[in-house]
């Protein structure tokens, strides 16, 4: 039962680390997921594994902190947005 638990656990964490570039919300997700990762790793009794994953939940939630509603989380390139007055004021 505890290995179903981990290898579920890792297996949502992964997928939602492949979705964050989609929406904000992924990113947030993957930090439970590292969350639910983490305490499988305490119960299996490898703590090391268990306090890198709670590590990992910690700056992936500071990501999702971070990130801005409504955007794409990963790649996501702010451009100056051109205005009427500086595309007209060279004439």
């Amino acid at each position: 039962m505890l290995n179903a638990f981990g290898a579920a656990a890792v297996t949502f964490m992964v997928v939602m680390y492949a979705l964050e570039g989609r929406h904000r919300g992924f990113i947030a997700a993957f930090s439970v997921g590292c969350v639910l990762s983490s305490t499988y790793g305490f119960l299996a009794g490898a703590w090391p594994f268990g306090v890198v994953e709670l590590i990992w939940a910690g700056i992936a939630f500071a990501r999702f902190l971070r990130s801005h509603p409504g955007h794409s989380a990963v790649g996501a390139v702010s451009l100056p947005r051109a205005t009427a007055t500086s595309a007209t004021a060279d004439h």
